[in-house]
């Protein structure tokens, strides 16, 4: 069973950056396209980046394309975001998961980490 664990979240200016990092435990990470996600109070969990397991595949959804880059490496069983360019829009909960557009069922969720972004 995979556990994950966020760090990295905080308060940030606008047009500041933010690295996060998702430790997972358990022997068969490194077999699984992982995602990071984001919930903002009052709205939806939306899956802003996705990498899969070798690295080579990489989605980003379009409100962050170009200011964020996910990366991951397996040896340390960790999944990164680094996001740059910030904007107050970007404030909310970041949680790793696995990647819901090729896994039906997600992983146990982790506690998350706060983004959050001044103007």
């Amino acid at each position: 069973q995979v556990q994950l664990v966020e760090s990295g979240g905080g308060l940030v200016q606008a047009g500041g950056s933010l690295r996060l990092s998702c430790a997972a435990s358990g022997r068969t990470f490194n077999r699984y396209a992982m995602g990071w996600f984001r919930q903002a109070p009052g709205k939806e969990r939306e899956l802003v980046a996705a990498i899969s397991w070798s690295g080579d595949n990489i989605y980003y959804a379009d409100s962050v394309k170009g200011r964020f880059t996910i990366s991951r490496d397996n040896a340390k069983n960790t999944v990164y975001l680094q996001m740059n360019s910030l904007k107050p829009e970007d404030t909310a909960v970041y949680y790793c998961n696995a990647d819901p557009r090729v896994y039906r069922n997600y992983l146990a969720w982790g506690q998350g980490t706060q983004v959050t972004v001044s103007s």
